[in-house]
């Protein structure tokens, strides 16, 4: 019998080493992880691996529910594809111990993956409901603009003055920005 552990963040930018020390504290001898969004591929994959590498006889060892996932259906099937193999699935907070198989434990993890489906959707309408309230008060939305209208404007009075014009290179080493920026400002002028 292996433990094997799987270790997820929602973002490239958060850090996995909290969920990796713990899991290395249960005794995981292999850990998989994935660094992507829950709604990317790239998680499945990760999660692909390790469902490939377990055995029958296997514990396998997240320290969430959501780690598994971040929609109802995915937790599940990644649940049912873990125990098609023989092996059982324990969360660090307690939450769930497959290797026991009364039906108020089978209950659980249904209403479990029930709750972290109704979770994820609650953010999705809260994030939603702040960016419609943002724009409606008129704030924009995204990346800040590198330039300002009157950088704009500059750059392209500099690029097309009849007398000693600047060239793109030289405008976007002088406003710190790449070429093909320069190159759509001085072929657009509808900023303006």
């Amino acid at each position: 019998m292996s433990i094997i552990g799987f270790a997820r963040v929602s973002a490239v930018h958060q850090d996995l080493s909290s969920q990796i020390s713990q899991l290395t504290e249960v005794g995981c001898e292999e850990i998989f992880s994935g660094k992507q969004s829950g709604a990317k591929e790239e998680n499945q994959k990760k999660l692909d691996e390790m469902i490939n590498y377990i055995r029958k006889g296997d514990m396998v060892y997240v320290t969430r529910l959501d780690r598994l996932g971040r929609s109802l259906k995915s937790i599940l099937q990644n649940i049912d594809s873990i125990h098609e193999k023989g092996v059982t699935l324990k969360t660090l907070d307690g939450a769930i111990d497959t290797s026991n198989e009364s039906p108020l434990a089978k209950a659980t993890i249904s209403l479990l993956g029930t709750f972290a489906q109704l979770e994820r959707d609650l953010i999705l309408d809260r994030t939603s409901e702040g960016r419609a309230r943002a724009m409606a008060e008129g704030r924009k939305m995204g990346r800040p603009p590198i330039l300002s209208d009157d950088d704009k404007d500059k750059i392209h009075k500099a690029f097309n003055r009849e007398s000693n014009p600047d060239s793109i290179s030289r405008l976007s080493k002088k406003y710190s920005v790449s070429r093909m920026t320069i190159s759509r400002i001085v072929r657009n002028v509808s900023y303006v």
